[in-house]
């Protein structure tokens, strides 16, 4: 299943590792976004599947609030990774769930594809390790 995903995170290395990951997956990366407002704007722009968000943005804790947005009002299936899994504990409305980072190669996989067979309506037996779901 081939996916245009989001990359929000502002860590430069983190965000390229993920690309090459979901990349070599078969995904089309539509972007890179460092900030809420750069984020909003390649939403607006591309159609987007998926967007793997982090919490701390250069702009600050936005992914939040971002993530509520884009799953809420933009049509966007959310996955947070963060290194603060905890500030997402309750969950975000309109987002599937968070992976804790550092997280590894099959971790992203897996998660991605959980998030893709529930966007399109596939069942799915169980989530997978690592990933905490929403609602």
């Amino acid at each position: 299943m081939i996916a245009r995903i989001l990359i929000i995170e502002d860590e430069a290395l983190v965000a390229m590792e993920l690309r090459f990951i979901l990349e070599d997956l078969g995904h089309q990366v539509v972007g890179v976004a460092a900030t809420a407002r750069a984020a909003r704007d390649l939403v607006r722009e591309n159609d987007v599947d998926l967007a793997l968000v982090d919490i701390h943005l250069s702009d600050g804790p936005t992914g939040i609030a971002l993530g509520r947005e884009l799953g809420q009002d933009m049509g966007v299936s959310v996955l947070f990774m963060t290194a603060n899994p905890g500030m997402v504990r309750e969950g975000v409305a309109g987002a599937i769930g968070a992976l804790s980072k550092p997280t590894d190669e099959q971790a992203v996989e897996t998660a991605v594809d959980y998030a893709l067979r529930r966007r399109h309506g596939q069942s799915v037996e169980y989530a997978p390790p690592g990933l905490q779901l929403f609602g």
